[in-house]
Formats: C-alpha cells, structure tokens, sequence
C-alpha cells in the first residue's frame, strides 16, 4: 500500500510542479502546435527521465538536512515555512516572468536530455516536497521498492503533462501563455500545504 502511496503522491505532485510556464513545457508546446508529436515524446522522456536523478538526490539532501535533532524536532514546522516561502517565490517570478517563444525545429531526446539538466527549480522543489510529506507522515521511503515507486512517479507524471500538452496544445497553449489561473496551481498547491502545515506543528 505504501508503494502505491508513493507513486500516487509523486505523480501528483510531478504533474502539478510542471505546469507552470517553463522551457520545457513551452517546447513541447510549440513541437504539438506543428504537429511533431514524435520529436514532443522524444523530447518530453528525455526532459521527463532527468527528474529522476534530480529527485533522487533531494531525497539524499532532504535526509542530510533533517539529520539534525533540533530540524527532527521541529520537522513538520520548518517543512512548513519551506513550503510557504517557495510558494510566495512562486508567485512573485510568475509575476515577473517574460518568456521568449522557442525555436522548435532541432528539438528532440538530446535537446530534451540538455534543458532537463539546466532546470534549475526540478531540485530545490523536490527538497521541498519531500520533507513536507515526510513530516506529515503521508510518505515512507524505507524500501527499496517506495523509493522507486517514488521517482518512478515522479517521472511519469512529468511525462504526462508534457503529453497532454503536446496533444492538446491548441488549447493548453492558450492557457499557459496567458493570465490563467492554471499557471499558479503550484504556487497556491504550495502555500496552501504550508499553511496546513504550520497550523497543524502549533497545535
């Protein structure tokens, strides 16, 4: 059950962590809109598959910075705050955020291997997400099998975002490039979670 729990959380979290207005959504985006849904899929398991190491070692760093006793102690609160202060962060570069319209004819897996390494919020995200399930006890990752029920989701949710938005990209392009709310999903996912959180460590 526990594996199934980990997956389920991953997906979840992987395909809500990618919504918002990037390179690599927006390649995928501008590959579905002139119909190279093979060079999207090349692409998106490419960008996809780099989720797994990048989360992978936030599970490493997330288990480095909750070693100490006085973060153990005050886990779920400090878990909290982080979930708080990268949601307002969120919000605050979406505000800012410009976005150039890409080149979509060279891409492909290679293209797709180079932008996943160059994301930059992919770890500090994950960081984030696990020590906040972790403190509520939503998520254990004892096992060999959890852990790879874990990253396993978090790859497939990536990928399927990417997906959808390839095949649906006449509309979801529509979407992610205006004033939608769609974009601030994760922002709002992670400020609502850190409220919780914080509420429920002053108890």
């Amino acid at each position: 059950m526990s594996i199934l729990i980990a997956f389920a959380l991953a997906f979840s979290f992987s395909f809500i962590g990618t919504i918002p207005p990037g390179t690599l959504n927006l390649s995928v985006l501008q590959l579905g809109l002139e119909n190279k849904l093979k060079a999207a899929w090349q692409f998106s398991i490419a960008a996809a598959l780099i989720e797994y190491p990048y989360c992978w070692i936030a599970i490493r760093f997330e288990k480095l910075i909750t070693s100490s006793p006085t973060i153990v102690e005050n886990f779920e609160r400090i878990g909290a705050i982080v979930m708080l202060v990268l949601g307002i962060l969120n919000l605050i570069s979406l505000r800012k955020q410009h976005i150039k319209k890409v080149d979509a004819k060279e891409y492909g897996f290679t293209t797709g291997l180079i932008l996943g390494v160059l994301n930059p919020l992919a770890m500090p995200y994950w960081i984030a997400i696990t020590a906040y399930l972790k403190s509520q006890r939503w998520l254990v990752l004892d096992t060999f099998a959890e852990l790879q029920a874990y990253l396993i989701g978090v790859v497939l949710g990536a990928l399927s975002f990417f997906m959808v938005a390839a095949y649906l990209a006449q509309r979801v392009a529509v979407y992610l490039k205006g004033n939608s709310v769609l974009k601030y999903i994760p922002a709002i996912t992670l400020i609502i979670l850190g409220l919780y959180g914080l509420i429920h460590s002053l108890r």
